[in-house]
């Protein structure tokens, strides 16, 4: 129950509306269509009282509501209604499909928008200006983000306990906190990670026991050793030896390694302290066997405890010699500098104020050319574009216009007539038709007008028209003065 697959669907952005003032005696009443309200957008909050991802195993599907279409009267659209999804702390957020780490979730409260939802469109109000007075036409709403996410669980421990299935794992973490894990005289009766809250005098501190490992574990014998990610957080890992086995050729030292070696397959965890508490000592023969075992555990370097959960012994000084690991932790990150904040404005909109593009020329020019636009900007406005409302096209062929991609496509060597496809998979495509002033009838295909490699017309000429034409009547008016 901790790692589940969730498709997140944000709403879609409502229409803006193209609408007219109509009022008595206000025959220009001017437009008045309100603009689309934004869909609902999907996020993921950590709570404090969950700790475990079990509520999205029954249902993995999560949707937000759409916006709402804008109104005549200068009625906007409501926005639709974000959908909160609450997760425990330890969160690990990634795209299922591309396997991009999205988000770490540790804090309580903390957010992340898994899918963001679609920009309502703009109505004809919103799209008036000095020369279009009363545009005929409004742009459409977006569609809200979908994708499918993985949710994967990381308890958030200070020490980990590892060990072979029975090495009384559950036992010890009952016995030094007040978790109650199921605990019984069978193999693997742990079968998700437990916490427990520890006190050591003055410091609290979490402990966690993670299912029983045996040899082969990498290689998915017994549970696997999947759920050694739940330690990946833990600051030390606390080996659990089982002095009361009677298996054939299981004895504390070769029980170390083969977990060891486990731990190693894994990866990523060769930087953690390490602790031995030779559990058990309560048998008969347990003391012997624990004698005979510390010298090699001590001279590989491990602090080794002798402990009984049954009664007790030894207990005390695990926990302190836990705390006092967890306590030179803290302090080290209490002491590093915080990394420091930036503060940057954040897009209008969905996308980034970036006005750059790319156009690819495609096909042998026997039947044509294909040249495919992608940018941002572009292919947004393709999807707010109404293609039924021919107003519509020509303000997106005005945006694309100054944009600069008709002259980039005349610099290209693009033809009228060619064909223009914007955006990917779901292009757009369509007839190039350049806005020219003179020489549209003689373009050629194959370019033998000369003057097309010198005197393009596009923007940068016919702003020079105007110029050229506004300075003409500024010297006339000075004449007549």
């Amino acid at each position: 129950m901790d790692r589940v697959k969730l498709t997140v669907q944000a709403g879609n952005g409502g229409h803006g509306c193209a609408s007219v003032h109509r009022e008595k005696f206000k025959p220009l009443g001017g437009p008045d269509g309100g603009n689309g309200g934004d869909g609902g957008s999907v996020i993921l909050r950590v709570v404090d009282n969950l700790n475990s991802l079990v509520e999205y195993h029954r249902q993995s599907v999560r949707r937000a509501t759409n916006g709402q279409p804008g109104r005549g009267d200068h009625q906007h659209g409501a926005k639709g209604e974000d959908v909160v999804l609450a997760v425990p702390a330890g969160t690990v957020v990634s795209d299922a499909t591309t396997g991009e780490h999205l988000a770490d979730l540790t804090g309580s409260g903390e957010e992340y928008v898994a899918a963001v939802g679609g920009k309502g469109g703009l109505g004809n109000e919103a799209l008036a200006t000095a020369a279009r007075k009363a545009p005929g036409f409004a742009l459409l709403g977006e569609d809200g983000e979908s994708r499918l996410i993985q949710l994967e669980l990381k308890v958030l421990a200070d020490i980990g306990l590892v060990g072979f299935p029975s090495a009384g794992k559950s036992s010890l973490i009952a016995a030094i906190s007040r978790a109650r894990p199921k605990i019984a005289d069978y193999p693997f009766t742990t079968l998700v990670p437990n916490l427990g809250v520890v006190v050591a005098g003055d410091l609290t501190y979490t402990v966690a026991d993670v299912p029983g490992l045996i040899e082969g574990a990498s290689l998915g014998k017994g549970l696997g050793f999947d759920f050694l990610r739940h330690i990946e957080r833990c600051q030390a890992i606390v080996h659990v030896i089982d002095l009361g086995t009677w298996e054939p050729g299981r004895e504390p030292v070769a029980d170390l390694d083969v977990i060891e070696g486990e731990l190693a397959a894994h990866g990523g965890l060769e930087d953690r302290e390490r602790l031995v508490a030779l559990n058990k000592l309560d048998l008969p023969d347990a003391p012997d066997l624990a004698e005979l075992a510390r010298p090699e555990l001590e001279k590989r370097g491990y602090q080794v405890f002798e402990v009984s959960t049954k009664t007790g012994e030894g207990l005390n000084a695990l926990k302190f010699a836990m705390a006092r690991i967890v306590e030179t932790h803290r302090a080290a990150k209490a002491t590093e500098e915080p990394p420091k904040k930036v503060l940057r404005p954040k897009p209008v909109g969905r996308i980034a104020a970036d006005d750059s593009f790319t156009i690819v020329k495609k096909g042998d020019g026997e039947g044509g050319f294909l040249w495919r636009v992608r940018g941002a900007k572009p292919e947004r406005w393709i999807r707010q574009t109404d293609f039924n409302n021919a107003e519509a096209v020509g303000y997106l062929a005005d945006r694309l216009n100054r944009l600069g991609v008709e002259e980039k496509l005349l610099e290209l060597g693009a033809r009228e007539g060619d064909a223009v496809a914007i955006g990917g998979d779901d292009a757009v495509v369509f007839d190039f038709a350049p806005q020219v002033e003179t020489g549209a009838e003689i373009l050629s295909r194959r370019g033998e007008d000369p003057r097309l490699e010198s005197e393009r017309p596009a923007v940068a000429r016919r702003r020079r028209i105007d110029a050229e034409y506004h300075a003409r009547k500024a010297g006339e008016v000075a004449d007549e003065d």
